[in-house]
């Protein structure tokens, strides 16, 4: 014969692993600082931006802000694909990092067919030089600062010749690619890489706003509204005619 159990169910009592779901009110206060985050309505232009250092093969501290390749380069081939998305922004502000994920970055952004403008903000400096000149066009804040200095290798170095040699030709696949996407010519942007006495304890040179459009580094002076303004009449180029009704 069955029998029931009459009695009132106790509550379940928390397991003592499980945590406490956080509000999203909560959570936007512990990132944002506040509780009111404005929505930005559907736009046909994405912002990408590339924050502190480039990170490449090599995971780094996690005290570190980086911008991993392995995130960037799938939103790269999502915006080539998301016919919504008819124009890119890359907003920079990274000190360097990898070298070959930086060109991977760069090499992606510059095959995109869609219209694409960077905006140097606060620092775009060593790797950061080729993903700012591999859009269509390119902007940098007055106050902003480039730092253009040699490769260099960290960790254990072999000191043979193929080692140097590996080297030399690293870092002519940078200065091609900045000389290819820029109005900077190869032997400038090599004094300004070789330049003694700009840079304590190192060599290379730091240029400031108007000096990297007047070297031809970086095609003008500008923030958010320039390349707003700039990206969107090259979306409106490249737009086909009406089609005209014929009755």
């Amino acid at each position: 014969m069955t029998e029931f159990n009459n009695q009132p169910q106790q509550p379940q009592k928390d397991q003592p692993g499980d945590q406490p779901k956080k509000s999203e009110l909560v959570e936007k206060i512990q990132q944002l600082g506040q509780s009111n985050v404005p929505q930005a309505p559907d736009s046909n232009i994405h912002v990408l931006p590339i924050i502190g250092q480039v990170e490449g093969h090599l995971q780094l501290p996690p005290q570190n802000k980086t911008t991993k390749y392995e995130h960037l380069i799938p939103q790269l081939v999502a915006i080539e694909q998301n016919p919504k998305i008819e124009g890119l922004v890359v907003l920079l502000n990274t000190v360097g990092g990898d070298v070959e994920a930086g060109l991977a970055i760069s090499e992606m952004i510059a095959s995109l067919s869609k219209p694409t403008v960077s905006i140097v903000l606060g620092g775009g400096h060593s790797i950061g030089v080729p993903i700012a000149v591999s859009t269509d066009y390119s902007f940098i804040t007055e106050t902003a600062t480039m730092t253009i200095h040699p490769i260099r290798m960290t960790g254990l170095v072999i000191g043979v010749p193929q080692t140097f040699e590996y080297m030399d030709k690293m870092q002519d696949r940078v200065v091609n690619f900045v000389t290819q996407h820029s109005n900077i010519d190869e032997d400038k942007f090599k004094e300004l890489m070789f330049a003694k006495g700009n840079l304590t304890r190192d060599i290379g040179t730091n240029v400031v706003g108007q000096d990297a459009v007047d070297y031809g580094l970086i095609d003008a002076v500008g923030g958010v509204k320039e390349a707003m303004e700039m990206l969107n009449k090259e979306i409106d180029k490249r737009k086909p005619d009406e089609e005209q009704v014929i009755q």
